[in-house]
C-alpha cells in the first residue's frame, strides 16, 4: 500500500469507529427511551449510520485497508456512563435526547477533522461532508425534540 493509501485509511477507519460509535449509541437509545417517536427516530439513525460505515468500509477496502468494526475508547465509556446515569436517573427522555446530541456533537468533529485532512481525494471528501450534513440534520432534530 502507498503511504498515501496508508494515509487514506488511517482518516477514514478513524472516522468510520465514529459512525460505529454514532451506530451503538442510537441502538442504545433506542432501548432505553418509553416514546415510541424516538424509538423509530434513533432506530432511522441507527440504521442510516450502519450505511455510513458500510460506505467508508467500502472506501477502505479500496484503498487496501481493513474494514473498521470497533468503536473508540472514548464512545465504549460514555455508553457505560450512560448506562449507570440511565439507572440513576430512570431514563429520563431528556438524558437520552442529550447524550445523544453529544454523540453528534462528537460525530461533528470526527467529520470536521477528516474533512481538515490533506489525504482525502476529492471524491471521498465528498462522501464524507454529505454524512457530515445528516449528521447535522440530525443534531437539529434532536435539539427540535428536546425543546417541545
Amino acid at each position: 500500500m502507498k503511504k498515501t493509501d496508508e494515509e487514506v485509511v488511517q482518516v477514514l477507519q478513524e472516522l468510520t469507529e465514529f459512525v460505529n460509535d454514532r451506530v451503538k449509541g442510537y441502538e442504545h437509545a433506542a432501548n432505553e427511551t418509553k416514546n415510541p417517536g424516538h424509538i423509530s427516530f434513533y432506530r432511522e439513525l441507527a440504521s442510516q449510520s450502519r450505511k455510513f460505515a458500510d460506505e467508508l468500509n467500502k472506501e477502505i477496502s479500496t484503498f487496501g485497508g481493513n474494514p473498521e468494526t470497533d468503536t473508540t475508547i472514548k464512545g465504549k465509556f460514555y455508553r457505560q456512563w450512560m448506562d449507570l446515569k440511565a439507572t440513576l436517573t430512570g431514563k429520563d427522555e431528556n438524558a437520552i435526547i442529550n447524550s445523544n446530541l453529544y454523540g453528534e456533537e462528537w460525530a461533528q468533529k470526527a467529520y470536521d477533522d477528516a474533512l481538515a485532512s490533506a489525504a482525502l481525494p476529492q471524491g471521498l471528501q465528498q462522501i464524507v461532508e454529505r454524512q457530515k450534513q445528516a449528521s447535522l440534520q440530525a443534531c437539529d432534530q434532536l435539539k427540535k425534540m428536546k425543546d417541545s
